[in-house]
């Protein structure tokens, strides 16, 4: 059976980022790190489960806490799209320093925006895989666009997210405005396997059409039929994860030795 390891490690502005490498029994045959989405944390659904499930194939992974969630320091609200993307680094970073290199990024939600984001700038990757993923940082600005008048005017606001009261600021906004992933999609010259719903309601499948089509090969997309965007069904996250590590096998060299 995989194990896990509990770790931290340093994020951007001091803060420090608790993370869980599940590790696969008998050693892992790869490494990957994955990017939960805008709020969720790395004990979320898609970014648990499918991590652990990926152990089961021999990949193992590092999954963490964005700073102020989870077990990790700092405030979730002094965060941006861009801290998000620093993050990806300091864990691949990380990984690489502890003797585990990542060859694989894995992005869930905003999280595949920023590990399109972050792939060009991290070394010995092999390749990238974004779950549910919107092609423009900003698209998760709808998700509190009733408040959008009231951070203008104030610079903040609370607002529900789901999953309890969490702080806006207006730099958030302008930070996701200011990125525009095109680039480093065309430019990535990565194997790309982009996996959407295309049911998904929270973040609409024309965001992996445009993913894709800015992509160049070697691309794939794969449909996850029946999945709504949390992937909160056990049954969509293991199907996830075999197929990212049938994907994977490819250019990770997983019949290969340790």
């Amino acid at each position: 059976m995989p194990s896990f390891e509990s770790v931290s490690f340093p994020g951007v502005n001091g803060t420090t980022l608790a993370g869980t490498v599940d590790i696969p029994d008998g050693g892992a045959r790869a490494w990957a790190v994955f990017c939960h989405g805008f709020t969720l944390g790395k004990n979320s659904a898609a970014a648990s489960r499918i991590s652990k499930a990926l152990a089961g194939h021999g990949i193992g992974v590092l999954r963490y806490d964005a700073a102020g969630l989870g077990g990790s320091t700092g405030k979730w609200e002094d965060g941006s799209f861009s801290t998000k993307v620093a993050d990806v680094l300091s864990a691949c970073g990380f990984m690489a320093d502890t003797g585990r290199p990542a060859s694989l990024l894995i992005g869930h939600s905003l999280g595949g925006a920023a590990v399109l984001a972050a792939a060009g700038r991290v070394s010995g990757l092999d390749a990238v895989v974004t779950i549910a993923a919107p092609f423009r940082p900003s698209h998760v600005v709808h998700l509190f666009e009733s408040e959008l008048d009231r951070i203008a005017e104030q610079g903040s606001a609370s607002v529900d997210l789901g999953g309890g009261e969490l702080e806006i600021r207006r730099h958030l906004i302008e930070d996701l405005h200011s990125h525009n992933l095109t680039d480093s999609i065309r430019e990535l010259h990565l194997p790309l396997l982009v996996m959407h719903s295309p049911t998904d309601n929270t973040v609409g499948i024309e965001n992996a059409s445009e993913i894709f089509r800015t992509a160049r090969h070697p691309r794939n997309f794969i449909s996850l039929e029946g999945s709504d965007h949390l992937m909160v069904e056990r049954k969509q996250t293991t199907r996830a994860a075999a197929i990212i590590a049938a994907w994977a096998g490819t250019y990770l060299d997983l019949d290969g030795d340790s």
